[in-house]
């Protein structure tokens, strides 16, 4: 950075870096924050308005950045937002995969869904960060450096009830990504998994909605009175926490300052998983 006056320097300036599902949520605030650290950002993501958020991005930050719509279970989707990114930005530095959705439904007990519920969660969730992996580890081995970070979820960890499916397919990020970082350690490159807990997005929302949906006339609350309630019973700092706080952590390490993690599994959550 050219801020003389930053007493931690994180050393990503120029760094090219890939966001999954970087249009909306943490991985926009992701991308935000490369952005500010003079990264080249490419959003990857589903949602036709990913070109306007690189261009928002470019406004901010100055440097250049791409937006590419992809859909991650498909891989020649993936293949095609590679060979964008390179041509336009450069060789890939940094991965960061947040692009997942949940089932849309409330899943305790889990019989309230049926096993046909699960596949469209598992095909993305976990199908989704297999390629990938595969599309771009490749460049990352050959170039002997990098880093992957993937946004999991303390539902990986605790078996939350509130969504069956996303909490098994959490848990089975967290497990492919230390796959990995075994695999890619040789190589130079340093894979870790970041579990936010209670973030207000979209897909913490949905899950609310699917819970007040079930609910009797007159004894649903409303999303702030439900989400307040769990945060002042499970999260020991007892505030919500942010896409930022999130952020802050994945391009922590991303950068040389974690130069000796990897394969870790690093909570960003108020204190509401704490291993022992």
């Amino acid at each position: 950075s050219t801020n003389t006056n930053r007493i931690v320097e994180l050393n990503l300036e120029n760094h090219v870096v890939v966001v999954t599902g970087g249009a909306s949520g943490i991985g926009r605030a992701v991308a935000d924050l490369f952005a500010a650290e003079r990264c080249k950002v490419a959003i990857w993501d589903l949602a036709l308005s990913v070109a306007g958020v690189a261009g928002e991005l470019r406004a901010d930050g100055g440097a250049p950045t791409l937006g590419c719509q992809v859909d991650v279970t498909r891989l020649e989707t993936l293949a095609t937002a590679l060979a964008a990114t390179e041509t336009q930005l450069g060789a890939i530095d940094h991965v960061v995969h947040a692009a997942a959705i949940g089932s849309g439904k409330f899943g305790f007990p889990f019989t309230n869904l049926a096993p046909a519920d699960w596949a469209r969660v598992l095909e993305v969730n976990i199908m989704g960060m297999t390629n990938v992996a595969h599309v771009l580890v490749p460049g990352l081995v050959a170039r002997k450096r990098g880093t992957m970070v993937f946004l999991a979820s303390v539902a990986g960890q605790i078996g939350s009830q509130t969504d069956p499916p996303y909490s098994a397919s959490k848990a089975a990020n967290i497990n492919f990504a230390q796959c990995l970082a075994k695999d890619l350690a040789p190589h130079g490159v340093r894979v870790n998994t970041v579990c936010p807990g209670m973030v207000k997005t979209p897909l913490n929302e949905a899950v609310w909605r699917a819970w007040h949906d079930r609910q009797p006339a007159g004894t649903a609350r409303s999303y702030e009175d439900w989400a307040g309630e769990k945060i002042r019973a499970l999260l020991p700092l007892g505030r919500w926490q942010t896409p930022a706080d999130i952020a802050n952590m994945v391009v922590f390490l991303s950068s040389d300052r974690a130069a000796q993690m990897t394969g870790q599994t690093v909570n960003v959550d108020g204190g509401f998983v704490m291993h022992w």
